[in-house]
């Protein structure tokens, strides 16, 4: 599977910001999804993810209550909205496949076998 996300931007404090991944493949549901991000001079770390059903999502504890994932399995998409910003949050964000179920209940980083390139998220305090 293929993975292109967009949205990434620069924007202030307080502010929302919503990432979209599009998949390529007509397998997408196998696959659960994930965000996985790294800001500059620290490891990758785990932000979110979602069974293959969407049923289920998982989200590190320190975006929990501000950042939503969902996923259409009709479009092939997977959104990542994020409200209430802040500068910490600063980092590069990716959107990640993997074909172990169980993968976003792990809340780790390694799993994912497909990524995509990455978008920018810049927040200002």
């Amino acid at each position: 599977v293929q993975l292109q996300a967009f949205g990434g931007g620069l924007v202030q404090a307080g502010d929302s910001l919503r990432l979209s991944c599009a998949a390529s493949g007509r397998t997408f549901s196998r696959y659960a999804m994930g965000w996985l991000r790294q800001a500059p001079g620290k490891e990758r770390e785990f932000v979110a993810a979602i069974t293959r059903s969407g049923l289920s999502s998982y989200y590190s504890d320190s975006v929990k209550g501000r950042l939503t994932i969902s996923r259409d399995n009709a479009k092939n998409t997977v959104i990542l909205q994020m409200n209430s910003l802040k500068p910490e949050d600063t980092a590069v964000y990716y959107c990640t496949a993997s074909s172990l179920p169980s993968a976003p209940h792990t809340g780790r980083v390694d799993g994912y076998d497909y990524w995509g390139q990455g978008t920018q998220v810049t927040v200002s305090s």
